[in-house]
């Protein structure tokens, strides 16, 4: 073979292998980008795949279902928090997924008790939540009051619940029902049974507004809504109370005497008060318990109740009643618990409303005189702290 030819075979060669090589990476690049293609369709099937889990995920967990559902969002709660309230509640489908919207759906939850229902689903929920929805706002509630006797919150809860007064204070005076409550919580004890006591959860009931809601629509279970406020706000005060040598029942007690002689500035001395008087081993002489023998605020006593041999009178009696004699709440509980020192053994309130104090009883019948409070021999018995 030629020089020429040589040349030619050669070159005829490279050409071949030239075009071998470029089929080969077209080859390749097809490969490749089918790959890819592969790659991508199967990024965006779980892309959707995620989209419709996370979609079913926030639906709602019983469509159809619009029985109401009362939820409580506290003061303060972030979106994370209202999300496990709502799941404890059975409104959240899949709470991995309620949290994720969570903490990407730019939530700002508004507090409040709201009744909700299962057939919403979560982007409505949260919706209502951070638009603190008034139309989802519950206004079914009992307001036990703050110095409010038994009785009188027996006539609040006969006006929500389908019970009368009557049957309501016939529950709280069973002693089988009693004994129930005495075992569930460690605040109430047999001091509430003891013969002399007029009503035994008299005090117990703590003051607040308490939502109700289609669980809570019973005696038993607004009872308890009561005690289980009660029970947090003594909780939180158990080591000052034995500290204090008060029992729960006396503290109670006071507190509950304190409440209706004394606005909320002047408690914490008039305490101070009632505890010198014990300590002299005088009686409290307060009328406000001599009042409650006869369910009453506030009047003017006659001479035969002042005398009254009820136990709760103790302007007859030394010491303190046989139990509470209103509701009360946790600043009235540490007014009698940080009581005010003095030498203050007398008070009492003019027609403004200013608490005078006095150490000794002539100086408080002069105190009485000077602000026109005496009253003549024959009309009906002054008011003596």
């Amino acid at each position: 073979m030629s020089r020429v030819e040589r040349s030619q075979a050669k070159e005829e060669k490279q050409m071949k292998q030239a075009e071998t090589a470029s089929k080969q990476a077209a080859a390749k690049r097809k490969k490749k980008k089918g790959k890819g293609l592969w790659l991508l369709v199967l990024i965006l099937a779980i892309a959707v795949g995620c989209g419709g889990w996370y979609t079913m995920g926030l639906a709602a967990v019983e469509p159809g279902n619009e029985d109401p559902v009362v939820v409580e969002i506290p003061e303060g709660t972030g979106a994370s928090g209202v999300v496990y309230e709502l799941d404890a509640a059975g409104l959240v489908k899949n709470l991995l997924c309620a949290r994720i919207n969570a903490k990407i759906g730019g939530h700002h939850p508004k507090a409040n008790t709201y009744v909700l229902n299962r057939s919403m689903n979560l982007a409505q929920i949260m919706d209502v939540i951070d638009r603190g929805d008034f139309e989802y706002i519950s206004k079914e509630s009992i307001e036990v009051k703050d110095g409010a006797r038994l009785l009188q919150v027996a006539e609040a809860v006969s006006e929500q619940l389908p019970f009368t007064a009557d049957e309501i204070v016939e529950k709280w005076s069973d002693k089988a029902y009693l004994n129930e409550l005495i075992d569930k919580y460690w605040f109430l004890t047999n001091d509430i049974l003891d013969k002399d006591v007029m009503y035994p959860l008299e005090g117990y009931l703590y003051a607040d507004t308490y939502i109700l809601s289609a669980d809570s629509a019973s005696i038993e279970e607004f009872t308890e809504m009561c005690l289980d406020r009660m029970d947090e706000e003594l909780t939180a005060r158990k080591d000052e109370i034995q500290k204090s040598g008060l029992s729960v029942h006396k503290l109670l007690t006071l507190t509950s005497i304190v409440t209706k002689e004394a606005r909320a500035e002047d408690q914490a001395r008039v305490a101070g008060v009632f505890m010198n008087r014990m300590d002299e081993g005088m009686s409290l002489g307060s009328d406000v318990t001599v009042c409650y023998i006869y369910n009453e605020d506030r009047v003017e006593l006659k001479q035969s109740q002042l005398d009254s041999e009820n136990p709760y009178n103790t302007r007859k009696f030394t010491g303190l009643p046989p139990g509470p004699i209103c509701q009360v709440i946790g600043d009235a509980m540490d007014a009698v618990l940080n009581y005010e020192k003095s030498d203050d053994l007398f008070f009492f309130a003019d027609e403004d409303g200013v608490v005078h104090y006095y150490k000794n009883n002539a100086d408080f019948e002069q105190g009485i005189e000077d602000e026109g409070l005496l009253k003549d021999d024959d009309s009906e018995e002054q008011e003596d702290q």
